[in-house]
């Protein structure tokens, strides 16, 4: 548990993408936004990716560790 993550997983690159995530979830929440139009090809590939996430996104976990 008290494993540092390494390469781009600094804190400060998490604290900015932390931050990207906030500003697009403000973003979309706004009510002129959630009025719009999405393809409906993108929602279906977006749903089946979440449905779905592959092992590899994952880096810090093993195999093992999933069946538990």
């Amino acid at each position: 548990m008290g494993q540092q993550l390494q390469g781009w997983r600094s804190a400060s690159a998490q604290r900015a993408w932390l931050s990207m995530l906030i500003d697009a979830m403000e973003e979309i929440s706004r009510p002129e936004r959630r009025d719009e139009a999405c393809d409906a090809q993108l929602l279906a590939a977006l749903r089946a990716q979440l449905a779905h996430p592959p092992l590899a996104s994952t880096p810090y976990t093993s195999a093992y560790s999933l069946r538990n």
